[in-house]
Order: C-alpha cells, then sequence, then structure tokens
C-alpha cells in the first residue's frame, strides 16, 4: 500500500512539474536585434520579467519563423501562444481594427496612446475579438513611430506625385489609401518587400524609419517622405486557454509585466526615431519633410477617401463614432487654434465651436454617417 501511495505522489508531481515546465511559444515579425526591432525589445523585456517571477517559461519566435500573419494567429487561437500581430493578421478577425489606421489620425504619440490605452473604440475591440475567438488581445504594441512613405524613383512631395506608382501594402486598407492617392496598392508579407522593391514588382512602400532600416530597405529605396500617415503598432494576442489555466497570481504577474514592457518599448522607440532617420539620410536615402500645404493635401485626399473605404467593410459604424468621440475627448485645449505644422489637428476650448473647427474627420463622418450632434 505504502509502495502504491508512493507511486501515485510520484506520478502526481510529476504530472504538476510538467504543467509547470509546459514552454509558451511567443511569434512575431523581425529579427532577433535589440537595437533595430522594436518588437523584439518588448518580446526580451516580457520574458525576463515573467520568467523571474513566475513558473512560465517562454521560447521567442522572431523572423515570422512560425509562419506569416494569417498563420501565427491560427496557430496562437489553437495552442498555448503569445503572437505580435500586424493589421494583417487582426483585421481578418476584427475589421473594426482598421478604423484605428485611419490616415492623419494621431498629432503626436502621446495621442495614440492616450487612444489605444484609455479609449471606448479599443475596448469594443478588445470584446469584439474575445467574443469572437475565446481569446484575448492584451496589449497595443509600438514599432517605430510614425509611417513614412519610401519610393525608389519618384520624390513624394505631394500627392499628385503617386499618379500611376506601384505601391506595397500591407492590408487593404493601405490599398484603399494608394488608390485614394492615384496610385495602386499589391499586398507583399513583410518578409518579401526587400525583393519586390529591388526588381521592381512594386516601387514604393510605407512604413517606419525603424523598419526601413530593419529591412535594409535604404539599398533598394531612395526617398523618404515624412508624411506622418499612420502611426506604427501591432497587438499582442493571446490564446484564451491557457490564459484562462493561469493561476490568478500568474496572471496578475504576466499582465504588469505586459505594461511594464509596452512602457520600456514605447521609450525607445520615442528616443530613437530621430537618430534612425538620420542613419537612413546617411545609408543612401534623401529626406524630404512635407510643406504645410502638402501635408492638407494628403489628409483632404487621404481621410476622406479612408473613411469611405471603412463604410464599405463589414465594421458597425458605432466603433467608428466611438474612435473619434474618444479623440473629442482629449483633443480639448485651452484655446482654438491650429497646431502649427499639423493642419490637420485642432485645439478649442469651447465644445460648442467643435461644430465650426472640428477634427476634419468628424465633418466628414457627421456627413457620412447623417449627424454626429451628439459629438458636439
Amino acid at each position: 500500500m505504502k509502495l502504491k501511495t508512493a507511486t501515485v505522489i510520484a506520478a502526481l508531481l510529476s504530472t504538476s512539474a510538467g504543467v509547470q515546465a509546459e514552454v509558451v511559444r511567443l511569434g512575431y515579425n523581425g529579427p532577433p536585434d535589440l537595437e533595430k526591432n522594436a518588437v523584439h525589445l518588448f518580446a526580451t523585456t516580457l520574458e525576463e520579467l515573467v520568467e523571474a517571477q513566475t513558473d512560465i517559461e517562454f521560447e521567442l519566435f522572431p523572423n515570422s519563423s512560425l509562419g506569416e500573419e494569417q498563420e501565427r494567429m491560427e496557430n496562437t487561437l489553437a495552442s498555448p501562444m503569445l503572437n505580435v500581430a500586424s493589421f494583417a493578421g487582426l483585421s481578418p478577425i476584427a475589421p473594426e481594427v482598421f478604423v484605428s489606421n485611419t490616415p492623419f489620425m494621431f498629432n503626436s504619440p502621446e495621442e495614440a496612446r492616450t487612444f489605444f490605452d484609455e479609449g471606448t473604440y479599443w475596448q469594443m475591440v478588445v470584446e469584439a475579438f474575445n467574443d469572437r475567438t475565446g481569446s484575448e488581445l492584451l496589449a497595443v504594441i509600438e514599432e517605430g513611430g510614425f509611417l513614412a512613405f519610401t519610393t525608389t524613383d519618384t520624390p513624394i512631395y505631394s500627392p499628385t506625385d503617386f499618379d500611376g506608382l506601384r505601391m506595397r501594402a500591407m492590408d487593404p486598407s493601405q490599398v484603399a489609401l494608394y488608390e485614394a492617392m492615384g496610385a495602386s496598392g499589391t499586398p507583399v508579407p513583410w518578409t518579401e518587400v526587400y525583393g519586390a522593391l529591388q526588381t521592381g514588382v512594386v516601387e514604393g512602400q510605407m512604413n517606419p524609419p525603424l523598419y526601413i532600416r530593419l529591412g535594409s530597405l535604404n539599398e533598394v529605396q531612395t526617398y523618404l517622405t515624412r508624411a506622418n500617415i499612420q502611426y506604427s503598432m501591432q497587438f499582442l494576442v493571446g490564446n484564451g486557454e491557457w490564459l484562462a489555466s493561469l493561476s490568478d497570481e500568474d496572471r496578475a504577474i504576466l499582465d504588469a509585466a505586459i505594461v511594464e514592457a509596452n512602457a520600456i518599448t514605447r521609450d525607445d522607440v520615442q528616443a530613437n526615431v530621430e537618430a534612425r532617420v538620420d542613419w537612413l539620410a546617411e545609408n543612401g536615402m534623401e529626406i524630404i519633410e512635407p510643406t504645410e500645404e502638402a501635408m492638407a493635401e494628403f489628409q483632404s485626399i487621404g481621410q476622406p477617401s479612408f473613411i469611405e473605404w471603412l463604410g464599405e467593410q463589414d465594421i458597425d459604424p458605432s466603433f467608428i463614432e466611438a474612435a473619434f468621440e474618444d479623440l473629442g475627448g482629449y483633443a480639448i485645449g485651452s484655446e482654438t487654434s491650429r497646431d502649427p505644422g499639423t493642419p490637420n489637428h485642432w485645439r478649442v476650448s469651447n465644445p460648442g465651436a467643435l461644430r465650426d473647427v472640428f477634427h476634419p474627420l468628424w465633418r466628414f463622418l457627421a456627413l457620412f454617417f447623417g449627424s454626429f450632434a451628439h459629438l458636439v
């Protein structure tokens, strides 16, 4: 009897140890380079913080080594795994995420962070994703600041310069933006972008300076236009069954580690944006800073056409309304004025005055959806 009892106890202990030792995969794009890849910085920081306080073990899979976006997402939903997904990976499940990719939506990194950290819209997206998959959207990860256009032979000073160009697109939303500018958009996975630009399959693309350097795109692109199109971010997704299996203590540690790793990554991204632009200039690229008039043209063409495209997608208008209500919630300043150099953003002291000088996106939305009186 004693022998049988000891055997059972040993088996239970072995099973327990096996569960504790289970390795959780963490997949993402880009190389394992702390200097060049902000997502790798996030992943390694998260790994260190969690493994120092729990029995959870991570195995990192950079360079899309677990597959391209769709494959990684499918694996994440089906097995114990974390995945840092781009819009291309997340949007097939939650097309509402495209709302946050509206061109010229944010005036600064701080506005983008407030939008995702505190806004109603993003919480709606999180809940929709959870309802549809049983898994969780855990964080919005910055990957390099505002996106810039790059091109091979044609410098981009204004929207008219896009006429007839073939541009690489990450997802359908970027295709829509290029078409509004008079170019065509061709979806190309990140791992194939360099080759597509080198061979002329496409003539340009858009990415933050970090990814332009990361992919050595300065070797196959000549011009970089700092149009601050969209704020670059990716999305941390966690398998629902694995998250539910964690103890309350381990889940709290994981959540706190995600917040801390994200804060470290944000600081690193912001501290290095200008240095990365300088590096690209020193390594063969001509940097173009659009004039205020050109920025107004980009915005006036890009925003309305993009939101019209959103209206054609399977997206409930309540997500779009919530997003721009969130923008209005922290766009109220001390006086009515336009921020220098950013013609697409306004600051107003009197909410009632928004009817005349509100964010141009709101103006278009008011026309598109019929009435936004509750916003003002």
